[in-house]
């Protein structure tokens, strides 16, 4: 019997509670950041995680693939890290009966879920060759393609503090992440949750919450949740008014913002309007849906100007000027 679009809902409302719970049992605090790890992963997406080191990003994207019974790789990116030491090389290989042959050794891409650590250490040589599995999905070593195991997820972190050997990400790879989420420090009372997780003998192995399977049937049913027109509308809209020379461009877009967001930012923001519409329970995405994707979706799209970096403008007051004025009309 088929279930009816409420009892999905519903089930899925169930599952995703289950996972969050799971995640929070090994991560104090970062609510904003875990529930939209798991947006993105229900997306079908990649998201870059950025806050300064000790915040638990490594745990959290860990305990994400245990709970999912998912396959992780794990790469530290520095900069002596080379292309073929993430997507794998073709090695020449001896059988038993002394024959020869090349075999493909994947890298550890070749992971349902990926961590790149501190990405932006990487020289863009190493960077680009990220660019094609995250948007393709595979991996071409020596005119060959490789196909990476849906679902596939790279989950990236950066330190926003460090200045020193690092290697800025190019505008076309920050594209490829649906999300950008920002951890922020702990307050006084979650330092002392964490102390006393971190300090004791307590940790406690995560239990599988969701399979493969699950995971692809919740993507299809995030596709599946319907967007009215003005919900639509009011996403281009939005995305429209990034642009500085666009007509509904704000003053201070015209003035700090060089490049605005390109159509993958309204494609995620209609996403994570559809996963936020099923966690509410309902199969219909709302404005309100919508609004409180902005800043996750676009914050990593704006290009600032010369200026807006010199003022030390940020991409999240400058959408929040957006807001206030879109919603205005």
């Amino acid at each position: 019997m088929t279930e009816t679009p409420e009892a999905q809902v519903e089930r899925c409302r169930e599952d995703v509670n289950r996972l969050r719970a799971a995640v929070q049992s090994r991560i104090v605090g970062q609510a904003a950041a875990i529930d939209g790890t798991i947006a993105c992963l229900l997306c079908g997406g990649h998201a870059l995680l950025e806050g300064v080191p000790g915040l638990g990003k490594t745990l959290l994207v860990r305990t994400l693939a245990e709970a999912m019974s998912l396959s992780f790789g794990r790469v530290q990116f520095t900069p002596d890290l080379l292309p073929s030491d993430i997507v794998g090389t073709t090695v020449l290989q001896e059988t038993a009966d002394g024959r020869r042959s090349f075999a493909f050794q994947p890298g550890p891409v070749f992971a349902n879920i990926v961590l790149a650590d501190e990405i932006n250490r990487a020289t863009p040589r190493t960077q680009s060759a990220m660019l094609e599995v995250m948007q393709e999905r595979s991996v071409t070593v020596f005119a060959t393609t490789h196909k990476v195991e849906e679902p596939y997820c790279v989950l990236a972190t950066q330190n926003p503090l460090e200045m020193e050997g690092i290697y800025p990400l190019p505008e076309a790879q920050l594209d490829r992440f649906l999300l950008k989420l920002h951890l922020p420090f702990p307050n006084h009372d979650e330092l002392h949750q964490i102390l006393d997780r971190t300090t004791a003998d307590s940790s406690q192995p995560v239990a599988p919450i969701l399979g493969r399977e699950r995971l692809l049937e919740l993507r299809q049913l995030v596709r599946a949740v319907l967007v009215p027109r003005h919900v639509q509308e009011l996403a281009v809209s939005l995305l429209e008014a990034t642009h500085p020379t666009h007509a509904s461009a704000t003053p201070k877009v015209r003035r700090f913002v060089r490049y605005g967001a390109s159509p993958r930012g309204a494609q995620a923001m209609l996403l994570t309007a559809k996963v936020n519409a099923l966690l509410a329970g309902r199969f219909s995405a709302s404005e309100q849906d919508l609004l409180s994707s902005v800043h996750v979706a676009l914050r990593h799209r704006l290009i600032l100007s010369f200026e807006g970096v010199a003022d030390g403008v940020s991409s999240d007051a400058v959408l929040d000027d957006i807001l206030t004025n879109v919603r205005r009309e």
